[in-house]
């Protein structure tokens, strides 16, 4: 990544925001970017609609005194040592929800990469809430990494194994020359994960078998095959690699290999897909977000890229 000179780390001061925290400031120390800190000053729950929220002094008086708590423990979020190695840039700004926030400021600083911690909700309330890191990763015009809060955190000197699905897609030709470059900063090894979808049609459809493996039986060395070769194309460090081809659901087998497998890291391509399908349906980026036990590093399609 040759670009990389701003990264946006957003905090609402949780655990989980510490723990993407590191991530943050590991990435900032590779690449000698400037770190900007960032705090939202929202009032949950509010709506401007609402007779109940009207009350424009109170209002004031409360953001006053959250800003003012921000202010203090933005300060101080970040080792005072730190400082002397890398550029820090505070700020806290007020606004009806977090996600606006994180993405205008990120527009009007010329962001490279946002960094945020996730909840990964479940449920129902996840459907048609969303959060505010899937709104990120949904919206921004840059990449995105979300890192999900863990008991047990691995800090990121550890980051070992690198898990890049690939769909023989441009999209993830792309994270694929990401992974590749991140791998090199951390000496970590990729794994190439290609997941043969699964057919859905009924078996008389195809003669009693509803498995593309079982109609191409070669699909898993073609496609390991195809793996390597677009590991070399891609440029980049050399860094060791395995191929890996598993049939099922590209959504749900990506978390259970990373899973089965202690990857540390996801790099991943969204298509950045908007509007009612996209509501309604989700996508494999989205899911894997919203899922997955280590950190996701989401590469746009569109928008600011970080590659020659």
């Amino acid at each position: 990544m040759n670009r990389l000179q701003r990264i946006l780390f957003p905090t609402d001061f949780s655990r989980g925001a510490e723990q993407a925290q590191a991530h943050a400031v590991a990435f900032a120390e590779k690449h000698e970017a400037e770190l900007h800190l960032l705090h939202a000053v929202v009032l949950h729950g509010y709506d401007p609609y609402n007779p109940d929220f009207n009350l424009v002094e109170v209002e004031e008086e409360i953001l006053v005194s959250l800003q003012k708590d921000a202010s203090r423990r933005i300060a101080a979020a970040i080792d005072p040592g730190l400082e002397k190695k890398l550029t820090v840039v505070r700020a806290e700004r007020r606004g009806v929800s977090p996600a606006p926030v994180i993405l205008d400021y990120a527009h009007e600083h010329d962001i490279d990469l946002i960094v945020m911690g996730t909840q990964g909700r479940r449920g129902l309330g996840q459907l048609f809430l969303g959060s505010v890191a899937e709104e990120v990763v949904r919206r921004a015009k840059c990449s995105v990494l979300t890192v999900r809060e863990q008991k047990e955190p691995k800090p990121p000197s550890d980051m070992d194994t690198i898990l890049v699905p690939i769909d023989f897609s441009e999209h993830s030709r792309r994270a694929l020359t990401y992974a590749k470059r991140i791998a090199a900063s951390y000496e970590a090894r990729l794994q190439l994960l290609h997941v043969v979808e699964q057919m859905i049609h009924p078996s008389f459809y195809a003669i009693g078998k509803t498995s593309i493996l079982d109609l191409d039986p070669d699909i898993i060395g073609r496609s390991q095959r195809e793996m390597e070769r677009w590991l070399q194309e891609a440029g980049a460090p050399d860094v060791t690699a395995e191929s890996f081809v598993v049939d099922g659901r590209a959504t749900r087998d990506i978390v259970k290999f990373a899973e089965d497998h202690d990857s540390d890291l996801i790099v991943i391509a969204t298509h950045g897909l908007t509007g009612i399908d996209r509501f309604l349906m989700g996508s494999v980026t989205q899911k894997v977000v919203r899922r997955s036990p280590c950190p996701v590093f989401t590469v746009k399609s569109f928008g600011r890229q970080l590659l020659d």
